[in-house]
């Protein structure tokens, strides 16, 4: 599905902006404690509204919308953590992808 794709790669180079930034606690532009926000409605869709910050100033913005069967669905909900409808948390970095 061609939009599923392209919400995935966003989502990738959204996170590999923050990669580094998941493990220390301080809260730095370079280091946040928070990549954005996750809101759940009434039927359980979750919502992530996500922000990356690099070097010069860039910023990316992006909203990215997972139903309850979306094949990311599961993925999302245990990163962000106990949320229930009707609720908006704070979206932790994720950690640094693996080397290869």
């Amino acid at each position: 599905m061609p939009g599923t794709t392209r919400n995935l790669f966003v989502l990738g180079a959204i996170l590999t902006v923050l990669l580094g930034c998941a493990a220390a606690p301080v809260t730095t532009p370079e280091n946040p404690s928070s990549i954005g926000v996750a809101t759940m409605s009434a039927d359980g869709t979750i919502t992530l509204q996500l922000r990356a910050e690099g070097a010069g100033g860039t910023i990316g913005d992006a909203v990215f919308v997972y139903k309850p069967g979306d094949k990311m669905y599961a993925e999302i909900k245990r990163h962000i953590g106990d949320i229930k409808p009707g609720e908006t948390k704070p979206v932790p970095p994720w950690p640094p992808a693996p080397s290869h």
